[in-house]
């Protein structure tokens, strides 16, 4: 069996991969900062990507290696070390979770940060596949708690974005790295359809079996909301992200991931269904 490794490996789409892995026959290296987590049905690797002599050490006897990108303002720099790493210990395949109409002219801080890492992976000479997920659906769990109440709010009008299911984005990967055929590729991947925010209430509705409301609102009261909840620069570059949407520069809908798993991509009516036991007031059951 190949030996994968993967960052990030407790995250939203870590955590999913590890047995969309799994179950294609893979064995897996979570890589964690935490000494004391045990991933189950992976072996872990305790490193942080601050730290190169950890991450050599984890991607020792590696075959393929799955790249996230942290959540830091000095992401890009952090990941290309990670790739040259990888490269020096003879990693023969990267995967690189990157994001939607990443691009180097992009306003949007993070596309443009995405951007500086595929063109660093691409120089390496090393084979490699760069995954490009729009907007996460899991996104909405951090409004859980307003959900619960009835409502959420964000900057982005009555623009349509084709959110995925970070699901989705797992198995897709899984396909990419443990299947033949997509060295140098690029895929976007995308939900099924695109859906406003107020879409996305309706479908928070008919789960829950209670009215949820979408609120548009301004980037300043967006702003304000997240203040002293992520750092400036985390605030600033979501206020970006979002501007994006408004614009409706994120409505495409791709076919990769039924190109990849050879099922369709989860509907926001998935997601709804599926995380009732997150969205729904604590002790109410559906």
């Amino acid at each position: 069996m190949d030996t994968i490794l993967v960052t990030g490996a407790t995250g939203t789409v870590g955590s999913a991969l590890i047995p969309a892995l799994r179950a294609r026959g893979a064995a897996v290296r979570a890589m964690t900062r935490d000494p004391g987590l045990s991933v189950p049905g992976a072996e872990t690797a305790v490193a942080d990507l601050r730290d190169p002599e950890a991450v050599g050490a984890a991607l020792k006897g590696v075959d393929a290696a799955f790249l996230n990108s942290p959540s830091a303002p000095d992401a890009a720099s952090l990941q290309i070390r990670f790739a040259d790493l990888a490269r020096d210990a003879g990693v023969n395949r990267l995967v690189l979770l990157s994001q939607y109409a990443a691009r180097a002219d992009s306003p949007v801080r993070f596309l443009r940060w995405h951007a500086e890492v595929e063109a660093h992976v691409r120089s390496l000479g090393i084979e490699y596949t760069v995954l490009r997920p729009n907007l996460y659906l899991q996104a909405l769990l951090a409004f859980a708690g307003t959900i619960a109440q009835g409502f959420f709010a964000a900057p982005i009008g009555d623009a349509a974005v084709s959110a995925i299911d970070t699901r989705d984005i797992a198995d897709a990967a899984a396909a990419v790295l443990t299947g033949p055929g997509h060295a140098g590729r690029t895929y976007t991947l995308t939900g099924p359809r695109a859906v406003t925010h107020g879409q996305i209430a309706q479908a928070l509705s008919a789960a829950m079996g209670r009215d949820v409301t979408f609120h548009d609102t301004s980037a300043d009261q967006f702003a304000a909301a997240l203040t002293g909840l992520l750092p400036p620069w985390q605030i600033e570059g979501l206020l970006e992200d979002y501007a994006h949407y408004a614009r409706g520069e994120a409505a495409e809908v791709h076919t990769a991931v039924a190109d990849l798993t050879g099922k369709p991509a989860r509907d926001v009516t998935d997601f709804a269904r599926d995380h009732l036991s997150v969205l729904l007031p604590e002790g109410e059951i559906r």
